[in-house]
């Protein structure tokens, strides 16, 4: 089995987010072509918060592609940010509650082929209210039905990769201990 090999990188472009990349790659069968890599200098971190079989969503927009949606609270780690506390932190700034207990759900790649990026996903618990949530992060928050979250999809509500990734994998798993 062979791989591809990096043969050079030239930074096109850097930020405190992220930074871009033209490397010189080698393909498996000897041809040398240039690839476009996103770097992210940290990770993110998110949540699907379940409390009974309810699920802790925020209403969202997303300027990018002018969207409203129903999302996980999901964010940055800060540099050295233990996983668990950053998700902590994301869940009680972008919903307003504390999460009681954490658990790891799944790590994934979101765009493997031309990013670095990933994100550790875990499953919380509900916990109590303890402030409001920041009014830049969400326009509403909102306990949901998990038996709705199937039709959310369907309608579109629920769009983005790492809300969907999540809960994907939280009803597959909630459904193997039921």
């Amino acid at each position: 089995m062979t791989r591809w090999t990096v043969h050079g990188s030239h930074r096109i472009y850097t930020s405190p987010w992220l930074d871009l990349d033209l490397d010189l790659v080698e393909l498996p069968d000897g041809k040398r072509i240039e690839h476009h890599v996103i770097r992210f200098p940290r990770g993110s971190v998110g949540a699907v918060v379940a409390e009974s079989d309810h699920i802790l969503l925020l209403w969202r927009h997303r300027f990018i592609t002018d969207t409203w949606g129903w999302e996980v609270p999901a964010g940055w780690a800060e540099d050295g940010e233990d996983p668990v506390a950053a998700v902590r932190r994301e869940v009680v700034e972008e919903t307003g509650y504390r999460p009681e207990a954490v658990e790891p759900l799944v790590s994934f790649a979101p765009l493997i082929g031309i990013s670095s990026h990933r994100f550790e996903m875990f499953v919380a618990s509900g916990g109590p209210l303890v402030n409001e949530p920041d009014s830049i992060e969400s326009t509403k928050v909102q306990w949901l039905p998990l038996a709705d979250i199937p039709r959310l999809v369907a309608m579109g509500q629920i769009s983005d990769g790492p809300s969907l990734t999540a809960l994907a994998y939280y009803q597959l798993r909630h459904h193997a201990h039921n």
